[in-house]
Parts: C-alpha cells; structure tokens; sequence
C-alpha cells in the first residue's frame, strides 16, 4: 500500500498544468500546420500534365504572353499574382472559347481545352489589359480529325455506287434474259457458254446482297443449304441451272426454274432502285463478303458442278474493287497508308487470278485443294484491309 506526502502536491499540479499547455500548443501547431499546407496546396499549380501550361499573371500582362501549343488538349494552369481577383480567357474574334473567372489574388485555377489549330487571343487580368497570343500549331491528331470526313462527303459514292448497281442489274438481266433463250431453245452448249457470264455479273452485286437475304437466297443459294440437296423445292436460281448444264448435262425441266429466275432478277433491279445504303455499308459488306468467300475456298467452293470458281471470283473481284475505288478519294485523306495497302492487297489478288486466265474468260477445269488454299490466302488478306476502312474513315 502506497502513501503519499503534502510535499509531493504542488510538485503533481505543475506537471499537469505543463502537459496540458503543452497539448495546447500542439494542438495549435497541428492547426497551423494545416491551415499552411492547405494554404500552399491551394496557391501552388496542379501537377503538370501532358500538353501542361502554366501562365502566370502579375502587374497587366502574362508571363509568358505569347503561347505555342499542338492542336488538341492543353492544360493550362492560371496563376494569379496580381492583388486583384481576375479572369483568364482564350479568345477567338468576339467568341470566349474557354474561360476561368475569379481566380483570387495568390491562388491558380486549371481548365483544360481541345483547341483546333489557329491563332487566340488570351486576356491577362483585367479587361483593359493587354492582351496575349495563344498560337495553336497543326498535329497527328488534328490532321486525323481534319482529314475525315463527313456523312456529306459520301453523298457522291453512294450515289455513284448506286448507279453501278443498277447499270449491272440492266447487264444481269440481259445475261439472264439470253441464257433463258438458249435453254428454252435446247442449247446446252449456248446455255453453258452463257451461264458463267450470267453468273459473274451477279457476282459484282453480291457486296450488297446482305440488303436483299431474301432474294439472294432464291437466286444464288447452293444446294447444300437446302435439306434435301439438289432434290429439294426450295433449290433454285444460278445453282439449280449449274446442277442441271453440268450434272445433269441436260436443260431438259429448266424453263420453270429460269424463268424464275428472270422473276427474281427483275424483283432485284426494282429493289436496287430505291435501296437505302448507310456509308459504312460499302467497305463493311465487301470485306464480309471477301472473308465468306476466302472461307469457303479451301472448303470446295462455290460451283460444285460447273467448275467456273476462277471466273467468279473475277465477279467478286470487280465488285468490290469498285468500291474501294469510289471511297479512295476519302480514305486516302484519312488514312494514306491503310489505302495503299488495300491497293496492294487487290493487286495481290488480280496477280493470284491472272494463271487461271485464257483470252477474254477463264480456264473451267476444277481446281485442287491447294490451288483452292492460294487462292483464300490474298482474298482472305483483302478482306483483313477492307475490315479496317470504316474505323479509319471515322465510320465506327
């Protein structure tokens, strides 16, 4: 048990009233401390960012007063060292394009602005002050966005294309119309020599036949799609004919199914009429069309019968080059090198083409696995390229 002395009491009271003064005091310098850190953390410019800015303002002018910035965004960091509260803005003629008010004596504000290239004016404190220059120089990004184009800028393509359109559907419905002559007439050599054309000339508008499923359906579908293959109903259009010419080796029955098919061609070149296209239909459906048929290759193909896969794929060929010549004049704005490269890889593909010519056609023997392989490859490659111009062309 512990005892303790009068002596000891006042010893006891001052050391309580020490540690209590002493806690006061570093209360009141947590206080200052924070009330110093906040001060500064308020006075002093943000961290400096990428395309960062710091403009100081004391007396009537800028420091510095005249900036250089590449197009895009810039962060600037207005520090005022004037005694008075001001605003900082960027001026284009009479029109504020970006501005901070009431930036306190000792303090900074930020404000971040996308600038397109030109020449700003910038004010420095008061209104009656003289104002700065903000230059703001062409870069990668501005040329990109400068470079594309808009919606108005496909008006002639799309109408250009639709014209080729409906200048083919006229060609396909005289290739149709002369090969229905040639099978009613019991020719099966004329209706063999005119089917492949027939057959081509559809070909250069099947980018588009996603837009008509229903009558691409009729007109091209292979028997494989039908349950009962060739002996199904449903098998009809160029497929049905090839079945008939080269399997059958007979145009005997064929009226029926030509004449439907003059039916369907002429329904198709109604409906290319009043078609309605979206921009990024264009380069979209050919490289979707390209990569169908670059898969299909090494897989047999497409003519099971008539063997005629070279001259199609001149069809398929053309077709889609004719696309990517009505958008060239925008994407080699926006995109010069994914355009050369698109030239190069149809140029691949003309080259992969061209053993398989023989005068004005081409050669109808069948082709083997491999040679069905070498062609997918520049096709299949095409198709990667073409799958890039909407994105470039700012279509995505």
């Amino acid at each position: 048990m512990s005892s303790s002395s009068p002596d000891n009491k006042p010893s006891t009271s001052n050391l309580m009233r020490a540690a209590v003064a002493g806690s006061a005091l570093l209360v009141v310098a947590g206080l200052a401390a924070f009330w110093y850190a906040s001060n500064e953390a308020r006075k002093a410019p943000p961290k400096t960012a990428d395309n960062a800015v710091t403009v100081t303002i004391q007396g009537n002018a800028c420091d510095p007063n005249e900036i250089t910035v590449p197009a895009g965004r810039t962060t600037f960091t207005i520090v005022n060292k004037s005694n008075r509260a001001l605003e900082w803005e960027i001026l284009d003629g009479v029109m504020v394009v970006e501005e901070r008010e009431n930036i306190a004596p000792g303090f900074s504000q930020t404000m971040t602005v996308k600038l397109q290239p030109g020449e700003f004016a910038i004010t420095c404190g008061l209104l009656s002050n003289p104002r700065g220059k903000l230059v703001v120089t062409p870069s990668a990004a501005s040329d990109a966005e400068a470079a594309r184009p808009s919606l108005v800028n496909y008006v002639g393509a799309l109408a250009e294309y639709q014209t080729f359109l409906r200048l083919e559907a006229g060609s396909l419905e005289d290739a149709v119309s002369a090969l229905s002559e040639a099978i009613k007439a019991g020719d099966l050599q004329q209706a063999r020599a005119l089917y492949t054309p027939a057959h081509q000339a559809y070909k250069r508008i099947e980018p588009m036949a996603e837009l008509f499923a229903d009558l691409d359906t009729r007109i091209n579908a292979r028997a494989d799609y039908f349950e009962k293959r060739e002996a199904d109903a449903g098998f009809t259009g160029f497929h049905r004919i090839e079945y008939a010419l080269y399997s059958q080796n007979d145009v005997k029955g064929l009226a029926p199914v030509v004449d439907k098919l003059a039916g369907d061609i002429g329904a198709l070149k109604e409906r290319l009429r009043g078609l309605n296209m979206p921009p990024e239909r264009l380069a979209g459906s050919a490289s979707k069309l390209l990569r169908r048929v670059a898969d299909n290759l090494p897989a047999g193909g497409e003519d099971h019968y008539g063997h005629a896969e070279v001259a199609n794929l001149q069809g398929t060929y053309e077709g889609t080059k004719k696309i990517s010549e009505l958008l060239q004049p925008l994407l080699v704005k926006a995109a010069p090198a994914l355009q050369k490269s698109v030239d190069e890889r149809f140029a691949a593909f003309d080259a992969a083409l061209a053993p398989y010519r023989e005068g004005d056609g081409f050669k109808s023997a069948p082709l083997d696995e491999a040679q069905r392989k070498a062609l997918a490859e520049p096709v299949r490659a095409l198709a990667e390229e073409l799958g890039k111009v909407n994105a470039a062309l700012g279509l995505e």
